[in-house]
């Protein structure tokens, strides 16, 4: 709510008060490509394997080992993850697009078909990805319509050769050489 001069309220949307559009924006930010990757984890109430995919992550800091990565507030997979000791980020490899897209659907196995292994604190660790960082939650910050997650990575290993899974305006895809 803003006041107005004269001490009404009235209620304005963030394009009002930015003169952004929302699919503009998100035009333009889709010519930044990104890495794709899959945060897993083994969801305590059913102690079987779960999972969401992004394309918000970036490392924080060296010392001590931070990442994020963020989360919309809709996900309904997110819950699931918070809720556990640990978390797993996997970086895709552009052969699985598929897992990619299960990954990002509500509902349903996600991990139907999946082939994984655990990492040393029992997450995730998707088969065929190209490195994986083994976490611990350290910090949430709400942000519009997305949390920003803090995690302080304990484990990390290369896992195969290839190349990454792309995200660019709007579609997945892969490098050219």
């Amino acid at each position: 709510m803003h006041g107005s001069p004269n001490g009404s309220s009235r209620a304005t949307t963030d394009a009002q008060v930015t003169g952004i559009d929302g699919a503009r924006f998100r035009s333009v930010l889709g010519r930044f490509a990104t890495g794709v990757v899959a945060i897993t984890a083994i969801d305590p109430a059913t102690g079987g394997p779960t999972g969401l995919a992004a394309n918000s992550f970036t490392s924080v800091s060296l010392e001590p080992p931070l990442v994020a990565f963020c989360v919309a507030h809709t996900s309904t997979t997110w819950p699931r993850l918070r809720g556990a000791r640990r978390i797993c980020i996997n970086i895709l490899s552009e052969p699985q697009l598929r897992i990619c897209k299960q990954l990002a659907l509500k509902g349903g196995d996600k991990f139907a078909d999946i082939g994984w292994t655990e990492s040393p604190s029992g997450s995730p660790v998707i088969d065929g990805a190209l490195a994986w960082l083994d976490c611990e939650i350290e910090n949430t910050h709400v942000a519009g319509d997305h949390v920003i997650v803090v995690a302080r990575v304990h484990h990390l290993d290369q896992h195969h050769d290839g190349d990454p899974l792309l995200f660019y305006r709007g579609t997945y895809g892969r490098f050219s050489g």
